[in-house]
């Protein structure tokens, strides 16, 4: 099928869709949970042909980890899908009612985006998690995963349009683009007469390459360059086990802890012994001139040092003299991710909460929770860092737009 009766065709998909009733929805990803489950083989020997094709080629073993499906990873997303049939479906939800003099009714109602594009790459997950959210929430998705996971990607795609089939749905609620060549993802993303959203859901480079070149509009989910600032008055007790946290429980997320900013009152007091802790996970500090005062081992930060998103084992780290230059650094260099503020100041802690420009802000905890499960949204489709339409996790809400349904009884405008 190619882009425009693969677009058309979702098109048909979102309006039969948009028609089925909560009941309806969650029997189909019931069925598509058990066809998961059904067809775990089969899935698992495509997937086993991407991991042989991503280690000839030399692939990080990282990136091979986050490729790689196992049973269990199969039967987590079977579980995901049955999780999805229990979140409150958002459709309907009356959002403003009014009543104008005239005696019109104007009621403000949650509806479907329609057909919701998604550009994503590596993890096949990510193909039966963007089905099953789009789906609930009443949309239609046309995906195109990385070329290195493509035989993976299109056996759960194949399960799910039999499940859809079985169960009654109409099994065009889910596209997969299998053309890998970059030539057909530039055209996709201009496929603005079939198309309402388009979501990146990956790497710097890709959301770039979609924000720039994208026609159709887009739902950046943004790359994290996540900060912490240890105030001076910070309680170090809960300081260090929140960076640590922050820093190393997953280093290759969008919401690790990147770059640090500690107070000089706190610098002597602090940092020696994270500094400790942190040399324990095997991460390198990148440090101010005063950093370095206490760490010995750390290298000197290059200005571009701020900025990056490391997703690795390397911590930038800043020292400031007031709240005030902590907050200027962290809205100068961040992505407006998550950043996070460790002190028992409440006005401090309340000036943070509102000057510093991020999809989320924390007092006393670790940016590691910017995270749709984590939030009670259960599955995310990922964490936008924009500001219109949607800002931080993205769960059904997220992937809904509104109307407005006006009841009248004859009335005319004079």
């Amino acid at each position: 099928m190619n882009l425009t009766d693969m677009g058309k065709a979702a098109v048909a998909a979102k309006y039969e869709v948009q028609k089925m009733d909560t009941a309806e929805k969650n029997a189909s990803l019931r069925a598509v949970a058990e066809g998961l489950i059904r067809d775990r083989q089969p899935i698992l020997d495509a997937n086993g042909q991407d991991v042989e094709r991503a280690v000839h080629a030399g692939m990080h073993p990282g990136m091979v980890d986050r490729l790689k499906l196992t049973e269990e990873r199969v039967e987590a997303m079977a579980e995901g899908l049955l999780q999805i049939c229990g979140l409150p479906d958002p459709l309907g939800e009356v959002l403003e009612h009014v009543t104008r003099p005239n005696g019109l009714e104007i009621e403000k109602r949650r509806v479907p985006l329609g057909v919701i594009g998604i550009i994503y790459e590596s993890r096949p997950n990510v193909t039966a998690d963007a089905f099953g959210l789009c789906f609930k929430a009443g949309n239609a998705c046309i995906l195109k995963g990385g070329s290195d996971a493509i035989s993976s990607n299109t056996a759960i795609t194949e399960s799910i349009r039999k499940s859809l089939s079985l169960s009654g749905a109409c099994v065009d609620a889910i596209g997969l683009i299998t053309d890998t060549d970059r030539e057909t993802t530039s055209r996709f993303m201009k496929l603005n007469n079939y198309v309402d959203v388009l979501i990146p859901r990956g790497g710097a480079g890709l959301i770039r390459a979609v924000v720039e070149n994208s026609t159709v509009p887009v739902i950046e989910t943004g790359t994290g360059n996540c900060h912490i600032y240890v105030d001076e008055y910070a309680d170090p007790e809960k300081a260090i086990p929140i960076i640590i946290n922050a820093k190393t429980q997953r280093i290759g997320v969008c919401n690790a802890c990147e770059s640090l900013i500690i107070h000089e009152k706190m610098r002597e007091k602090i940092l020696p012994a994270l500094a400790e802790a942190l040399q324990q996970k095997k991460v390198e500090i990148r440090g101010d001139e005063r950093t370095l005062l206490c760490v010995p081992g750390a290298v000197p930060a290059a200005p571009e040092d701020y900025g990056k998103e490391y997703l690795d084992y390397i911590l930038s780290v800043k020292t400031a003299d007031t709240l005030d230059e902590a907050i200027a650094h962290i809205n100068h260099y961040n992505t407006g991710h998550s950043d996070s503020i460790i002190t028992e100041n409440n006005e401090h802690a309340e000036r943070f909460l509102n000057e510093v420009d991020s999809a989320c802000v924390y007092v006393n905890a670790s940016t590691r929770f910017t995270d749709g499960f984590e939030f009670g949204f259960g599955a995310e489709i990922g964490i936008s860092t924009q500001k219109l339409h949607a800002r931080g996790p993205m769960g059904l809400k997220e992937l809904t737009t509104y109307k407005y349904a006006i009841r009248g009884n004859g009335q005319i405008r004079p």
